[in-house]
């Protein structure tokens, strides 16, 4: 492939990669970027997409005007959320509210290479649950044109109010959580919660209470340790990002959520800021209670390490539970801790949790039937599409009041019970994930480094301000804004 930039049809691998939002990742130790053009060879003519289905009549119940009898095909990340929320709930609606359409389902935890392929030749699917370690770049696929505007999905009428919009229907900051260029693009479905999870048997048994300040963290590891119980760990092949999420967490407990707006806005010198370094240099301290060996090892082995009894405090989103139930002993009872706080003076108290929409659903522009992706979405944004993801995911989601009356597994009881507790004292989400999925992927590799002890505090946040530095002067990337 050439990489000179002589004609317009001249393009480098990565640019290339970029273009079709697929800049894919190696994790782990030593990892980088793929670069070999997945298609080999010369540069490829774009592909002619597939002809769009031909659209239904517009009506109260059919917004979107959806062709009654359009196939469509559902791609959906099998990770800790399962597939069975589309396959048992989300579908069957669909195929309900248009018989005659056959739908085609494809679970993977492979999302960008499964669907690689596919985007360079044109046959895209129309819903993708774009999830997990091989999640596609959306900024990218929005800046090349592939992603389809959902403007529309949010003024149009709910399906169990139709006087109000699906907008009306939703947690604040839900729409606001999906946006690239100022429009959204992503619809996030799942309200998680973020901090440090643990079993409150084992606790209990112990006498143990969760560490508040970094001071008792520190005490609290020595004890564990001691019992044999690795105080603290995390995942360094796969989950880097676990650990950089306790990182910001702690950033914007110090300075307050302003420095995770900066973040997204790639603000000059804001990972050399005293509250990330203080934040940084917290938390590399008690890494050094975790073994080297975690770097090489993969989410589910040190979750079901914790399952054992053998990690006491893990740090993951409130899809935890749900995800380990096979693993999990019936003694074992989840229960969330927010991050200990790092000073004194912290602008946020310890009881402030991040809780966000997250886990985002797209729409293929140049699917067959982007108006049934919209109407699926749709579908998902119902009480009773959100109810039953909750039953068979574990679970909740954005749509207000759709989990009311469900008897809650220890987890989602003690994540509720947290948000109580946080009650305004919430930290913002994260929208650099979605925008710079090459920053990213180096902010996974400084953060191991960093908690495995190859790197200070000082030299992070050095790294990753040149990482963020390189990607604001990357004239090829489209930058995105935040103002909340």
């Amino acid at each position: 492939m050439s990489t000179s930039a002589g004609t317009p049809g001249d393009i480098t691998r990565r640019q290339m990669l970029r273009r079709i939002g697929m800049t894919a990742l190696i994790a782990g130790p030593g990892g980088g970027l793929l670069t070999a053009c997945a298609t080999g060879g010369t540069t490829p003519a774009a592909p002619a997409s597939a002809a769009p289905s031909a659209g239904g009549a517009v009506s109260a119940t059919n917004p979107f005007g959806v062709a009654a009898d359009a196939p469509l095909e559902v791609v959906i990340f099998k990770g800790g959320l399962g597939d069975s929320y589309a396959t048992e709930i989300h579908e069957p609606l669909y195929k309900k509210a248009f018989p005659q359409a056959q739908i085609k389902h494809v679970a993977t935890q492979k999302i960008a290479q499964t669907l690689q392929p596919r985007f360079i030749g044109g046959d895209v699917p129309d819903m993708i649950a774009n999830s997990g370690t091989d999640l596609m770049d959306n900024g990218a696929l929005q800046q090349e044109g592939q992603l389809l505007e959902l403007t529309e999905l949010w003024d149009a009428p709910s399906i169990d109010d139709p006087s109000k919009k699906v907008r009306d229907m939703v947690a604040p900051g839900t729409v606001e959580s999906g946006l690239i260029d100022g429009k959204p693009y992503l619809m996030n479905y799942v309200f998680s919660a973020y901090g440090l999870w643990y079993d409150s048997a084992l606790f209990e048994k112990n006498g143990w209470t969760p560490p508040k300040t970094f001071d008792e963290f520190k005490t609290f590891a020595e004890t564990a340790k001691a019992a044999g119980i690795t105080p603290f760990a995390y995942a360094g092949k796969n989950a880097a990002y676990y650990a950089y999420w306790m990182i910001l967490i702690s950033a914007a407990k110090i300075e307050g959520n302003q420095i995770l707006i900066d973040v997204d806005n790639l603000v000059d010198g804001v990972w050399q800021r005293d509250s990330m370094k203080q934040s940084a240099a917290a938390w590399a301290e008690i890494a050094k209670y975790m073994d080297k060996s975690f770097e090489d090892k993969e989410h589910t082995q040190v979750q079901l390490q914790q399952n054992q009894g053998k990690v006491a405090l893990y740090p993951s989103g409130s899809w935890l539970e749900n995800e380990q139930k096979a693993q999990t002993p019936e003694t074992f009872k989840y229960a969330l801790t927010p991050t200990p706080s790092v000073t004194a003076a912290d602008k946020m108290p310890f009881e402030a949790i991040r809780a966000a929409a997250g886990e985002a659903y797209i729409v293929p522009a140049k699917g067959k039937n982007p108006k049934g992706g919209l109407e699926y979405l749709r579908i998902m944004l119902s009480k009773e599409g959100a109810r039953g993801f909750t039953e068979k995911s574990g679970n909740i989601t954005v749509v207000t009041g759709a989990a009311d009356g469900l008897e809650l597994t220890p987890g989602n009881a003690s994540l509720s019970a947290a948000q109580t507790a946080a009650g305004q004292n919430i930290v913002t989400f994260s929208n650099f994930e979605n925008w710079y999925k090459e920053f990213e992927t180096e902010l996974r590799r400084q953060t191991n480094a960093l908690l495995f002890g190859r790197i200070s505090a000082d030299e992070f946040c050095e790294k990753v301000q040149a990482a963020a530095d390189k990607t604001k002067a990357d004239s090829s990337i489209t930058k995105q804004n935040r103002t909340v």
